[in-house]
C-alpha cells in the first residue's frame, strides 16, 4: 500500500495540514490519530513517541529525528525495546503495515475489524489494533483501561476484538461484570507478555474467545495466533503463523519471515525480510508455536539450564502471586542463582503451596529465595524489564523462602 493510499483510509482523523518532519508525542488516542494521519498525509519521515520518556530519552529522540529523511520505504518509525538502554525504532511503511493487516483478516476470517483498545497507541499493539480497523473500514474505540478498572464498559461493537496483555485478562477475570462484558466480543486478543497456563484455563473454563499470539514491533505485531475455537478446544501456545508470515528456527531461535517485518532500526534500510529474533521456541504436535522464552534469558545455575517461563508457570500455578518474575542472579558458587522476583503480596505468600506447585521439577530450577519489589515495574504494555529486576534482587538480603502462613 502506497502512502498516499494509506493517507486516503486515514482521512477522517486528519485535520487540514501536515508538518514535513513530524514526532508523534500525545497521550490523548483522538489528538493521537488526527496527528499521525496529518504526518502520513505529508512527505516526512514519522516518529512514534511514548509520553512517558523523560530527559534522557527525549535527549536521544532529538538527536535521531534531526535530519532525518523519508522515502518510499521506511518512512513510519514505531518504537521497540526502548526499556532496555538507546531508542530503537523499527521503521514501517504502509506495505508493511497493510501485509500484516491482510495476513490477520485472512487468518481470522474478518473482512472489517471492529475493536475496542485499552493499548497504548504509540506502541505496536495499540497502533496495529487501530490499523486493522483503518484498513478495512471498521470502527475503532480507544478507551481508557483505568475506566475499566473501575467498571465502566464500552458498548462491545459487532463482531468485535479487544487486545489485552495477560496481566490485564487477569484482573478483568476477577470481576464478575467484566467477564461478562468480555463474554460479548468474538476475538479478545492475548499478547505482549506470556500467558500462563493457569490463567488460559479459567479463561476457556469461562467460555472466553481467546486468541494467545506472537508477534513484535519488528513484525508489524502479530505474526502467528490461536483461533479462538481452536483456544477452546484446547490448544495453547501462540498458534500457527498468519498467512503473510512464515516462521521456522535457526539453532532454535525463532526467525519471522514476510512483507510484514520492518526494513531495519532507524536510520538503517534494508532489504532483507527476514528477522531472526532472540526468543527460543518449537511448534508443538498441534502445529501451535511455543516459545520458550529468550535466549538472553536462559538462566546458568551450577552447568545447568534453566528457562524463567517454565517456573514462572508453575509459581503463577501455586495461585500465591499476582505476578512473578524469574530471574538469574550472580552468584560466585553456581554462577547464577534462580531468585523469585514478585510485587507486593496482599496477604502472606504459603510456602506449602508453592512447595507443591514445584514439586515436580529438578531442585536446580526451583527459586533459591523470592525478592519482594515495590513499586512493580511493568509497564502497560505488559513488559518488565528483567535486567533490572536481577539488579534490584542482587541488592536486596533475600529470605530463604516464601513467608510461611
Amino acid at each position: 500500500m502506497e502512502r498516499r493510499q494509506l493517507a486516503g483510509l486515514l482521512a477522517r482523523w486528519r485535520p487540514a495540514s501536515a508538518p514535513v518532519r513530524t514526532v508523534v508525542d500525545e497521550p490523548d488516542p483522538a489528538r493521537f490519530m488526527a496527528a499521525v494521519a496529518a504526518a502520513v498525509a505529508g512527505s516526512g519521515p514519522v516518529f512514534l513517541a511514548n509520553p512517558a520518556w523523560q530527559a534522557g530519552e527525549r535527549a536521544e529522540l532529538a538527536r535521531l529525528v534531526d535530519g532525518a529523511e523519508a522515502g518510499a520505504l521506511g518512512w513510519l518509525m514505531i518504537p521497540s525495546g526502548g526499556s532496555g538502554g538507546a531508542l530503537k525504532f523499527a521503521r514501517h511503511d504502509g506495505h508493511t503495515l497493510a501485509a500484516a493487516v491482510g495476513g490477520f483478516s485472512r487468518h481470522f476470517g474478518l473482512a472489517q475489524v471492529n475493536a475496542v483498545s485499552v493499548l497504548p497507541l504509540h506502541h505496536v499493539s495499540g497502533f496495529m489494533a487501530w490499523m486493522r480497523s483503518a484498513l478495512t473500514g471498521g470502527a475503532f474505540l480507544p478507551w481508557d483501561w483505568k475506566e475499566l478498572e473501575q467498571g465502566r464498559f464500552p458498548a462491545v461493537p459487532e463482531a468485535g476484538c479487544l487486545s489485552l496483555v495477560p496481566t490485564q485478562l487477569q484482573r478483568l477475570l476477577a470481576s464478575p461484570p467484566a467477564v461478562a462484558w468480555l463474554r460479548g466480543f468474538r476475538i479478545i486478543f492475548v499478547g505482549g507478555g506470556p500467558s500462563w497456563g493457569g490463567l488460559l484455563d479459567v479463561a476457556a473454563q469461562l467460555g472466553l474467545p481467546l486468541s494467545p499470539g506472537y508477534g513484535a514491533t519488528e513484525t508489524a505485531a502479530m505474526a502467528t495466533a490461536v483461533r479462538p475455537a481452536e483456544f477452546l478446544a484446547g490448544m495453547r501456545g501462540c498458534g500457527s503463523p498468519l498467512p503473510h508470515a512464515a516462521v521456522d528456527f535457526v539453532g532454535g531461535v525463532v526467525r519471522v519471515t514476510g512483507d510484514s517485518v520492518f526494513r531495519g532500526y532507524y536510520p538503517e534500510l534494508r532489504a532483507d525480510r527476514a528477522w531472526l529474533t532472540e526468543d527460543l521456541g518449537h511448534f508443538g504436535p498441534d502445529g501451535s508455536l511455543v516459545i520458550e522464552g529468550r535466549r538472553d534469558d536462559v538462566i546458568i545455575t551450577g552447568g545447568q539450564k534453566v528457562s524463567p517461563p517454565e517456573v514462572e508457570a508453575l509459581l503463577r500455578a501455586s495461585g500465591e502471586f499476582a505476578d512473578v518474575v524469574v530471574v538469574g542472579v550472580p552468584d560466585p558458587e553456581w554462577g547464577q542463582l534462580v531468585v523469585a522476583c514478585h510485587p507486593r503480596a496482599a496477604r502472606p505468600i504459603a510456602r506449602e503451596a508453592v512447595d507443591a506447585a514445584l514439586v515436580d521439577i529438578v531442585a536446580y530450577k526451583r527459586p533459591r529465595h523470592y525478592v519482594e519489589v515495590i513499586p512493580w515495574p511493568r509497564n502497560a504494555e505488559g513488559k518488565i524489564s528483567r535486567p533490572e529486576l536481577a539488579r534490584l534482587a542482587a541488592l536486596s538480603p533475600p529470605p530463604p523462602s516464601p513467608r510461611g502462613s
